[in-house]
């Protein structure tokens, strides 16, 4: 039996397809379902009673406010707008107005955004330090996340068109956007590079049924913007994982490509995401991060229901290390925090190489 790892050992382990001691787990849930697996444990610190591997670190912003806020809409740093949901099981935030919708050039170009001399860098070494033992990520899946990112000013449509129609006002959001996004993280890296362990990228190019552009408009204009995060890494010897919802396993190959070791969120009941299929495809060549579904038996099966699906992917994953067990998406405020539970539980029992 492989000896008792530490977090950070036992994710690098996996990313370089080694079988660590066990599968390493990580957790994204909405704060309505962090307080009631709170309450549940009895600690604020959920990352230690579920036994999550991954940490994060990054600079804090420490620039003017750039952006008020509009009565209950909450505007970020970027301009994006919120509103908190109420539903029947909870409360959310979402996306709810559109300001640069219909913007022309050169309202892009005086759009308020971060300035990269705003963040504070050196905060990011004390943080690393805090948590050593785990795997460190820095980054986010909001970078460079263009359709997302830009869809959250622009909406997805207009980005969409953007990208078919060569629209300068859209390209240049989307490069003013990226241009400042990874100048964070070079000065981030430059500051504490050797002491993070994973860089996290995203772009969401599935739906359930298939991509979302083609693969000859990812090339065009997503992974030029995405190459440079990459490769930043790489010179810090830091491997970058991806964020990528849906149907998207058509732009794996590419990733490959382009230097990156890692892919989630894997969602199993889209076209070609099933862990099988991955497993058999992808599996020697990118560690596979995800796959227990937010739409499936975590929201709305029983507890044996999850014992059974997260037993079941384990056994096609684990083979050969290469896997990191995680909802797919941020748990939703739907999901019954007793399911939340079992997944911890089940990926203990059944997630240890022997």
């Amino acid at each position: 039996m492989p000896r008792s790892m530490t977090s950070k050992e036992r994710v690098l382990a996996a990313i370089a397809h080694c079988e660590p001691d066990r599968v390493p787990v990580n957790y994204y849930a909405e704060p309505d379902v962090d307080r009631r697996l709170r309450e549940h444990f009895g600690t604020d610190d959920l990352n230690a009673a579920l036994g999550v591997d991954f940490r994060s670190v990054g600079p804090p912003y420490t620039g003017p406010k750039l952006h008020e806020n509009k009565g209950d809409i909450i505007v970020s740093d970027w301009g994006i707008h919120m509103r908190r949901v109420v539903t029947a099981e909870g409360e959310m935030w979402d996306y709810c107005t559109w300001p640069l919708r219909a913007a022309a050039l050169d309202e892009i170009e005086a759009w308020p955004m971060p300035d990269p001399d705003d963040f504070d860098y050196e905060a990011v070494g004390g943080q690393c330090d805090a948590v050593a033992d785990f795997c460190i990520c820095g980054g986010h899946c909001g970078q460079p996340d263009i359709i997302n990112g830009c869809g959250m000013l622009r909406t997805m449509e207009q980005v969409l068109v953007d990208l078919i129609t060569d629209d300068a006002a859209g390209l240049r959001l989307i490069d003013r956007r990226n241009d400042i996004q990874l100048e964070v993280l070079r000065r981030t890296l430059e500051v504490a590079g050797d002491k993070i362990d994973l860089l996290c990228l995203g772009e969401d190019l599935g739906t359930q049924r298939g991509p979302t552009i083609s693969l000859e408009l990812f090339r065009k204009h997503i992974r030029p913007r995405m190459q440079p995060y990459v490769d930043l890494g790489r010179s810090y010897d830091i491997p970058a994982m991806i964020h990528s919802c849906g149907s998207s396993s058509w732009a794996f190959e590419d990733f490959i490509e382009m230097g990156i070791a890692a892919v989630e969120t894997l969602q199993p009941e889209a076209v070609d995401m099933a862990p099988a299929y991955l497993k058999e495809h992808f599996g020697a060549r990118l560690a596979l991060h995800g796959c227990i579904s937010t739409a499936g038996a975590l929201a709305y099966g029983t507890t044996v229901d999850v014992e059974a699906e997260v037993r079941d992917t384990l056994q096609v994953m684990m083979p050969g290390g290469g896997y990191i067990l995680s909802p797919t998406h941020t748990v939703m405020v739907n999901t019954p925090t007793e399911n939340v539970v079992a997944m911890y539980e089940a990926a203990r029992e059944y997630g240890m190489y022997s």
